[in-house]
């Protein structure tokens, strides 16, 4: 297993690749999404392994079911045994409260203001960027207090704008959304470029700390990607502040998500 882990002023980023866990073929190994048609049983063990490796304690842990919209929740602390809300983004003050979005070619988004103890994780695909995800989560943030000349962006492995065909009308349609999108495969065929227009995005609000992993995740065979093998596992990003001192967060166990 291996993770592009930094710590920035207390703000902690991580991304998963997918060897070390358990899940069998064609999960192998670290699959960390729970609707893809892997067995529940190696999803847990996975998501223990990965929160493990990082330190973190697996029920404290926010987990969200993605459909690619641009909705958002604030989290207080994990959900419990109520039902995973449908959104594209959590948004939270509480440190030590881990948060999470899965990923297998869509842009994974870490967002954080160490200062007004604000993180937010993001799952952007093209539906969602398109939706404004970024900016509304960007704007859920402020709303906590955080500053966009502030925030730390780190966006995970995702598929690059030389991998992501799509049709010439949706590639405009993107790009009249947001002109960074517009791409072209290495092929010589139209695309979208997630990632690029996500830092545009970012970029237009404020945003100033940006970085990009720089793996393509149709290309790397270290990663899943959905539009290269259709059934495959989920990637994890990863964003939590680490606490004040000893005992100042606490709250209940996570429920299981969908996504």
């Amino acid at each position: 297993m291996k993770y592009d882990a930094i710590d920035a002023s207390g703000a902690h980023f991580a991304f998963t690749d997918k060897w070390g866990g358990v899940s069998a073929v064609p999960y192998e190994q670290l699959n960390l999404g729970g609707a893809v048609g892997d067995d529940p049983a190696a999803v847990r063990a996975n998501r223990a392994i990965a929160a493990g490796n990082l330190g973190l304690d697996p029920d404290r842990v926010v987990w969200m079911n993605q459909v690619h919209g641009k909705e958002v929740a604030q989290v207080d602390q994990p959900w419990g045994e109520g039902r995973v809300p449908e959104v594209d983004a959590l948004v939270t003050n509480r440190r030590g409260l881990a948060l999470a979005v899965l990923t297998a070619d869509c842009t994974p988004v870490l967002l954080a203001d160490p200062v007004a103890g604000v993180v937010a994780a993001a799952h952007a695909g093209r539906p969602g960027m398109v939706a404004g995800i970024v900016p509304q989560t960007v704007k859920s943030m402020m709303a906590l207090g955080a500053e966009p000349e502030r925030i730390v962006a780190r966006t995970g492995p995702a598929v690059c704008g030389h991998c992501y065909e799509v049709p010439e009308e949706m590639r405009a349609d993107v790009a009249a959304v947001e002109p960074a999108a517009w791409a072209q495969t290495s092929w010589g065929t139209p695309a979208v470029d997630v990632t690029a227009a996500v830092h545009a995005q970012l970029q237009a609000l404020g945003v100033r700390d940006l970085q990009a992993s720089g793996v393509c995740t149709r290309e790397s065979p270290d990663h899943y990607s959905y539009r290269r093998d259709r059934t495959t596992g989920r990637l994890a990003g990863y964003i939590w502040l680490a606490p004040l001192s000893v005992g100042t967060d606490s709250g209940s166990p996570a429920g299981e998500t969908a996504a």
